[in-house]
């Protein structure tokens, strides 16, 4: 079985695209291989998130993001959340997800949440609700956010990730051994996997 790992935030347009490039590459050998998602917070709390109403944001979405998505059929909008969500509640929350294994089904509903329906992905509320649409038991995930019994399990996620693995920029990839930085396309990403399944 194939081990792949996909760092990524949840507020990174390019990480969205990742788990969309992904999930075709895998078409047909989906059961070769298992993918985990591994955390990384681009604006860690305190440091201030980005507004969607401002020009860096702005510019970047015309220039690189809207033509991006239109390039790979994704629907994809800027969320009007202002500032920015930060993601420690949300990647929290996959811990648990990931416990009861549903941590994939999870990732792809705070993409979809976020990206193309504008909710809030810091709030406990959404958080909870999001998690019930996935199959998970809404009072247990609210409980384990409430509590912060994920905390530290984040925390050491993101250490690892910044300091283990000296991840700098989302999405990253370890496909097997090889790590691979930024968004490939699908036949590039296929045509790896493909090679790292022969060794």
């Amino acid at each position: 079985m194939l081990q792949i790992k996909v760092y990524s935030d949840y507020v990174c347009p390019y990480c969205f695209f990742g788990e969309q490039v992904l999930e075709r590459a895998l078409q047909g050998i989906k059961d070769q291989v298992q993918v985990e998602w591994m955390p990384f917070e681009l604006r860690p709390y305190p440091n201030p998130t980005l507004k969607p109403e401002g020009e860096y944001l702005q510019t970047t979405w015309e220039n690189s993001v809207y033509p991006m998505a239109k390039q790979l059929g994704i629907h994809i909008v800027l969320p009007k959340v202002s500032p920015q969500p930060y993601t420690h509640l949300s990647f929290e929350g996959y811990q648990y997800a990931q416990e009861q294994g549903k941590g994939e089904a999870y990732t792809h509903r705070m993409f979809t949440a976020f990206f193309q329906e504008e909710q809030d992905i810091s709030e406990v509320d959404v958080l909870t609700k999001l998690a019930g649409e996935v199959g998970l038991d809404e009072t247990g995930f609210r409980q384990a956010l409430d509590s912060g019994r994920y905390k530290e399990t984040h925390r050491q996620a993101l250490q690892h990730a910044y300091e283990e693995v000296g991840i700098q920029a989302v999405p990253t990839f370890i496909i097997g051994n090889k790590l691979v930085r930024g968004l490939l396309r699908e036949d590039d990403l296929r045509r790896l996997i493909k090679l790292e399944l022969e060794v």
